[in-house]
Order: structure tokens, then sequence, then C-alpha cells
């Protein structure tokens, strides 16, 4: 994850910088929205998404949320790892024998 927000840091330069924080949330809500949408219509009766618009918006998600976390430093490969251990230590029980 580290070359990959090197790059959106790079474009983001080249784009003049970051937007304040709380309009890159605003963004995140916005991708989080269209991910939403995408996914509806791909598990829908309608049928009318493809999986590959589904990684589109994954992708757009995972651009701005590299933004907000470029913006206070902080490593997104260290916070999913965190997180992963997180959800293996209190959660893992959920998964196992399939109870809740």
């Amino acid at each position: 994850m580290n070359e990959l927000q090197r790059r959106v840091d790079e474009l983001i330069s080249e784009f003049g910088g970051y937007w304040p924080p709380f309009e890159m949330l605003v963004a995140i809500v916005e991708e989080i929205g269209e991910l939403s949408d995408v996914l509806l219509r791909l598990e829908g009766s309608k049928g009318l998404a493809s999986p590959e618009e589904l990684k589109e918006e994954l992708g757009d998600v995972m651009f701005a949320l590299a933004c907000l976390a470029n913006h206070y430093g902080i490593d997104l490969f260290e916070a999913l790892s965190a997180s992963i251990d997180k959800y293996k230590s209190r959660d893992g029980h959920r998964w196992k024998g399939g109870t809740t």
C-alpha cells in the first residue's frame, strides 16, 4: 500500500494539493454512494452493473481513503494490518462453527 499511497500523493501534488479533510470525507461518502449503487444494480433483479464497474468503484473508494490517510500521514498498510489483527482476535469466534 505504501507504493499506492505514494502514487496517489504524486497525482494529487500535480493537481495542486489535497482538499481540506472534511471535503475529502465528503468525497469518500460520495464514492461509497456510487459503490452502493453499483452493488445494488449488480445484485438486484435488474442486473445492470458488471463486476468491472464494482472494481472501478472500489478503486475510487480506496483512492479517496488514500487521500485522507496521506493528509494525516497514516500508512494504510499498517492501519489495515492492525484492523485485521483486531478482527481476528475480537471476532474470530463468530465465524467458527457458524455461531454469532
